[in-house]
């Protein structure tokens, strides 16, 4: 017998799904305009010496300079993610857990933030720069991004998990313990 695939609208995780999308989009771009206006045309700005400094960037390519060439396709890609994350949240958001709904919401937040540097500049600003392990230079978008996916792969874990207990306890998945 097929499983039937039941989808459950919650208008309240979605409309805080969407204030975490909008507080990081705003985050974001509030950090990139003082650093456009208060880094641009400085070396660097050391927080912690030979630690952590702040560093104006322009990367036109994608995650930490790669393949600048290929803007357009980074825009398509990024588009079709958001787009199926954001399907994802209103199909299934009233039944999943509120960490994945998180880490999910904390992505598209950093994808639309890159993406409107990539749109309205032609280039993402960069101005973390932890200079003690000579990382890639990167912005709040990348942060949000990157605790989206430690989150969601957090999530999954714990998903899995509690799927193993269920089946050692001889509960179902599909039904509330």
């Amino acid at each position: 017998m097929k499983k039937k695939i039941a989808f459950s609208v919650n208008p309240y995780r979605i409309l805080l799904c969407g204030i975490v999308v909008v507080l990081g989009i705003v985050l974001d771009q509030v950090t990139k305009y003082l650093a456009v206006l208060y880094l641009k045309g400085v070396d660097t700005v050391p927080i912690w010496k030979d630690v952590f400094h702040l560093t104006y960037v322009e990367n036109r390519g994608a995650a930490f300079g790669m393949l600048s060439e290929h803007r357009w396709v980074f825009l398509t890609l990024t588009t079709v993610a958001v787009l199926c994350m954001i399907g994802y949240i209103i199909a299934f958001g009233g039944r999943d857990r509120r960490l994945t709904i998180l880490a999910l919401s904390l992505i598209i937040s950093g994808g639309i933030g890159n993406m409107i540097d990539r749109v309205a500049l032609g280039y993402v600003v960069d101005f973390f720069d932890f200079v003690l392990i000579d990382f890639a230079v990167f912005n709040v978008a990348d942060s949000l991004i990157c605790i989206g996916a430690g989150l969601l792969l957090l999530s999954l874990i714990l998903a899995a998990r509690q799927e193993e207990r269920q089946k050692k306890s001889g509960v179902s998945p599909c039904e509330k313990p």
